[in-house]
């Protein structure tokens, strides 16, 4: 069968969707991503164009249609350890915290299919003693999400975790499951995963002692990237910290925090 083309003009109108669904500028260079991706979705609905999936999301009455669409157009690349001078800073200030009585507290707040959550919890584990911990792991993807919490990835998406950890905190597979790690269940459960759309008012998360928000403002415009941060700075504590992606930068974007190493922002005590 032969694949269907995508208009200028259908392009434009899933430029418009992504945007308000995720505030997600999406570039033209990006129209064979979404044919490869929602084309099976035509396909499934017996559909003839693009223009006609898109009057499918847009009548309101496939409110479950819409979330698998901005799955399949939100990008989920991620892996264990990614930038890992992050999680060296993780380290440090929570061998800083470990003897305070209250939670320690860090967030994940683009986690994708959930290693950087468990990369994080593989850390605090390490070094928190008894001091209570906990991480959230949020995206907009629920497909994703449900990924995360099965903790269940290939020996490959493993190749980064440093060694010891691997020993410590995953388990291989066998039988059916071979060729696949299972993160330990004790550490499982210090990690809880949601979904939240970071372009929209957040829920009640709480308060965290530091964020993780990385490789993902390069999708949007200035506009949405003040607003999302703004949304973010608010659930940190006063003296936590935000980090954003080695190619990121919160310069021109708030004075609410400071940068005190590359990629990593301090909010005022």
């Amino acid at each position: 069968m032969q694949a269907i083309a995508i208009t200028d003009n259908e392009f434009a109108q899933f430029q418009r969707f992504i945007f308000d669904a995720a505030g997600i500028t999406m570039a033209d260079a990006k129209k064979a991503l979404v044919t490869g991706r929602l084309g099976k979705r035509l396909a499934f609905h017996g559909l003839q164009s693009f223009g006609e999936y898109f009057k499918l999301l847009k009548s309101g009455l496939h409110p479950a249609e819409v979330q698998m669409a901005v799955d399949l157009l939100t990008t989920n690349e991620t892996y264990f350890f990614r930038e890992p001078k992050h999680f060296e800073f993780l380290r440090s200030q929570a061998l800083k915290e470990r003897s305070r009585p209250q939670p320690f507290r860090v967030w994940s707040a683009a986690s994708s299919s959930g290693e950087e959550a468990y990369s994080m919890a593989m850390v605090l584990a390490d070094c928190m003693q008894t001091t209570p911990w906990e991480i959230l792991g949020t995206d907009i993807s629920t497909r994703v999400i449900d990924g995360a919490r099965k903790a269940l990835y290939s020996m490959e998406r493993g190749r980064h975790i440093p060694t010891e950890y691997l020993k410590r905190f995953c388990r291989k597979g066998v039988g059916p499951y071979d060729g696949q790690l299972l993160v330990e269940r004790s550490l499982r459960s210090h990690v809880s995963f949601r979904q939240v759309n970071l372009n929209a008012a957040l829920p009640e998360l709480g308060q965290f002692d530091i964020v993780f928000l990385r490789n993902v403002m390069i999708y949007f415009n200035n506009d949405t990237k003040r607003e999302v941060v703004a949304r973010v700075i608010a659930t940190l504590k006063p003296g936590g910290y935000f980090c954003v992606g080695h190619s990121e930068s919160l310069n021109d974007i708030t004075q609410a925090v400071k940068m005190v190493a590359p990629a990593v922002y301090r909010k005022e005590a």
